[in-house]
């Protein structure tokens, strides 16, 4: 089988992409109605090099290289020669020589298309400065588990229009056909060189929080200052607030009862959105984190074992 890596969500079509969400869909259904185990990937290994901080994507990957079968190994880059600058290249062409998949979690994206360019095993992106495709999986499939679709829906992202979780939201959704809108602050609006001319073409951008959440679908937003952002912490503050925080002000401007709230966490309550609209019953963050889980199955198999399904009934389960 020819090694596939999933870097950014740019090098899939959009049946690929719609193929992972019905095969994460059909895992959940799977894993509610007790086969939580499936030995898939017995016998396989999986390493994960986290550069920066994980709860969601540590845990979620983890857990679902666990219950397909396969062995999860956690590096942290202090924890490999990486911290004593041993180049991203060997680091590759030897972990690819004991794992069956690498997933890296970085600072720079262009340490993971380097992992790529020398590993001999697919390479997945765990999130870097760029893109995030595992989490924007996990959005569109929790916006058609509530919304039934996500051809026409609308998406408005209110915040940092350079956010990585944005760039594969946007990536994504082009491809699906959903209705994006962006509100961000003009020197935070998306990026032609991290979004793409073809896509960035294909949304609609304002500075106009108020206008751009009316007849929303789809309430999403990030945190205002990510990790290693830190020294740009009370600059990008001054910028967002008040203006663009998600909260029941904002809201109202829905027109609508039957919008979904989304945002990919960790939340900085009180900054990018109020612990009441996180607790409301509009929103289904917690809908997404645990479907992070299943999408890192569909993942792991699309990469490592594309005809799964087929042979599902004839794979034994083990409790």
């Amino acid at each position: 089988m020819k090694k596939r890596d999933l870097l950014t969500l740019r090098d899939f079509s959009r049946e690929e992409i719609l193929a992972l969400l019905q095969d994460s869909i059909l895992l959940k259904k799977l894993r509610n109605a007790g086969a939580k185990y499936l030995n898939l990937l017995s016998g396989k290994t999986v390493a994960m090099i986290f550069e920066k901080p994980s709860t969601r994507t540590r845990a979620s990957f983890t857990v679902a290289a666990y219950e397909l079968g396969a062995f999860p190994v956690s590096y942290s880059s202090n924890e490999l020669q990486l911290a004593r600058g041993e180049p991203v290249k060997d680091v590759a062409r030897v972990l690819s020589r004991y794992h069956d998949l690498i997933a890296a979690r970085v600072y720079r994206h262009e340490d993971l298309e380097e992992l790529a360019r020398y590993s001999s095993v697919p390479v997945v992106n765990l999130l870097s400065d760029k893109y995030h495709p595992l989490q924007s999986l996990a959005d569109y499939m929790t916006i058609l588990e509530k919304k039934g679709k996500i051809d026409g829906v609308k998406i408005t992202f209110v915040g940092d229009g350079t956010d990585n979780v944005l760039n594969s939201l946007i990536i994504a959704g082009v491809k699906l056909g959903a209705k994006i809108t962006v509100a961000s602050p003009r020197d935070y609006m998306p990026r032609e060189d991290l979004v793409g001319k073809e896509y960035l073409s294909k949304i609609q951008v304002t500075e106009d929080p108020y206008e751009a959440v009316k007849d929303a679908d789809v309430i999403y937003t990030d945190v205002f200052v990510s990790m290693g952002q830190e020294k740009e912490k009370e600059a990008r503050l001054k910028a967002f607030l008040p203006r663009y925080q998600v909260n029941s002000e904002l809201l109202k401007h829905v027109g609508r009862e039957d919008f979904i709230v989304m945002h990919c966490l960790p939340a900085h309550r009180g900054e990018e959105i109020t612990d009441e609209v996180v607790e409301s019953k509009n929103s289904v963050v917690f809908d997404q984190a645990e479907n992070r889980l299943h999408t890192s199955k569909a993942v792991l198999l699309h990469l490592l074992y594309p005809e799964w399904t087929k042979y599902l009934g004839k794979q034994p389960l083990h409790q």
